[in-house]
C-alpha cells in the first residue's frame, strides 16, 4: 500500500486498483486491471492479480505492477500501469 495525503492506495489480489480516503476508508476511486493493454512498446500485456511490490507515487504519477503475484497462485499478468492526474 502507498499512502499520500488524504488517500490509501492498494492493489489488490482480485486486479482492483483502490484509492480509499484516509479519513474513512471510503472508496475515492477504483479501476480493474485484470484486461489486456495496447502499450508503448506494442508487447502483448495483461493486468492480474496485485501481490508483488505494490503502487509507488512519484514525480506526480502513480505506478502499478499488476500481474506480478510474487505469491500463490493469483490471475498471471505483465504490465506496469502508469497514471497521471487530468487538471482540466
Amino acid at each position: 500500500m502507498t499512502l499520500i495525503r488524504g488517500a490509501v492506495i492498494s492493489g489488490g489480489w482480485d486486479g482492483v486498483l483502490r484509492v480509499l480516503s484516509s479519513a474513512d476508508g471510503r472508496t475515492l476511486w477504483e479501476y480493474n486491471t485484470i484486461r489486456d493493454f495496447e502499450t508503448v512498446n506494442h508487447v502483448a500485456a495483461r493486468g492480474g492479480s496485485m501481490g508483488a511490490p505494490g503502487p509507488v507515487v512519484a514525480g506526480g504519477l502513480l505506478f502499478v505492477p499488476s500481474g506480478y503475484v510474487g505469491v500463490r497462485n493469483g490471475a498471471p499478468g505483465n504490465v506496469l500501469l502508469v497514471f497521471g492526474i487530468d487538471r482540466r
